[in-house]
């Protein structure tokens, strides 16, 4: 099969010369080039200019989980065999990565080589803005773009009550478009089909916030099954078990994931920074350049805090994403883990010193 054909058949997938670059070595092998669309226990399923073929990941599973075979990966597998290995992947361009659940601190890349990252949250329920912020932190730091997409809009019943919703999630969200989408009559899709189809994209959310249904309007097919979400809480169960990826007819390519419980952060300091991009900003006005905005004399941000101008929820929120981003950092760096301690202590001797200056005062 010749090298043009193969770009033929692999475009809709994602493939463009920079990647044809990348696999020289391995064509020089024999090798042939394919896209991950489906990660199963040790196999993958791989699109290939010759079809989709069944691949073991003997070869490609390293102690490492982030280096493991993953939805969206290009991979170089052999031309045949029984059965077919996989024999390595070409460097990723982009990852979605969260902490694992696991005690140990791993993380898990949950989508490879992605352009945009679209939230899907339903607007059935009561919004989570905090969760929103969780997501965009990792998105953020995956490289990739994000994109909020309010689905399930048919069930707000004004206009008026809808335009606060989004208010609210573009507060949380700077920096980041927010479309309302009804699968179910179809509004909003043509803005979010025109996003998709530049790229790949990777539809991540909870249970029921109806990613499958997304994938299926996007895809013009029934491809994903779709399960109805309870009436209580809007909750639906894991319709999606795997993270599949779909050539979409107007192009682009989107990954579907399965519903997402946790959501822990991996080392994103700097996706939190983005979410918080005004918290930021107002901290390069702080007096101290270490300023924790706790307590500190001339911090900006807890200035702003008073002044009204940086609402209190979104402090909040920024401190606990730090604070978890650190401590999962910490649990794999022995100088950082030691560094907190000294924070820690010297924290707890200025909150001691406050304290007997007090009671000295009162006396």
């Amino acid at each position: 099969m010749t090298s043009t054909s193969v770009f033929t058949a692999l475009a809709p997938y994602g493939w463009d010369e920079a990647w044809a670059d990348s696999f020289a070595p391995f064509a020089a092998d024999g090798l042939l080039p394919g896209r991950v669309i489906r990660v199963d226990r040790g196999q993958c399923d791989v699109v290939t200019a010759g079809g989709v073929v069944r691949a073991d990941t003997a070869f490609v599973t390293p102690h490492d989980p982030m280096r493991v075979v993953c939805t969206g990966d290009w991979v170089a597998v052999e031309p045949g065999g029984n059965p077919r290995y996989v024999r390595s992947y070409l460097p990723r361009r982009t990852a979605f990565v969260r902490s694992t659940s696991s005690k140990r601190s791993e993380g898990q890349v949950l989508a490879a080589n992605v352009d945009h990252a679209i939230v899907a949250v339903s607007l059935a329920v009561e919004l989570d803005l905090g969760r929103i912020e969780r997501f965009l932190a990792l998105a953020w730091e995956s490289g990739a773009q994000p994109v909020v997409v309010l689905t399930k809009a048919d069930l707000v019943p004004d206009a008026t009550g809808l335009s606060y919703l989004v208010q609210d999630v573009e507060t949380a969200a700077p920096g980041v478009p927010v479309l309302t989408v009804s699968a179910l009559h179809g509004d909003g899709l043509d803005v979010l089909r025109a996003i998709v189809g530049d790229g790949t994209s990777v539809l991540l959310g909870q249970s029921g916030a109806g990613k499958s249904t997304l994938a299926n309007a996007l895809t013009g097919e029934e491809v994903m099954e779709v399960q109805a979400t309870r009436d209580m809480d809007g909750k639906g169960r894991h319709t999606t078990t795997t993270r599949n990826l779909l050539a979409l007819p107007g192009g682009g390519v989107l990954i579907d994931t399965p519903g997402l419980r946790g959501v822990g952060l991996w080392d994103a300091e700097s996706g939190v920074g983005q979410v918080f991009a005004e918290i930021e900003e107002l901290a390069a006005d702080c007096r101290f350049h270490d300023c924790a905005h706790e307590a500190e004399p001339g911090c900006a941000v807890l200035a702003a805090l008073d002044a009204g101008t940086l609402p209190e929820r979104r402090l909040d929120s920024y401190r606990k994403l730090m604070r978890e981003n650190q401590w999962i950092v910490a649990k794999t760096d022995a100088r950082l883990r030691s560094e907190i301690r000294k924070d820690w202590k010297r924290r707890g001797a200025e909150g001691k010193a406050a304290m007997e200056a007090k009671r000295g005062h009162w006396r």
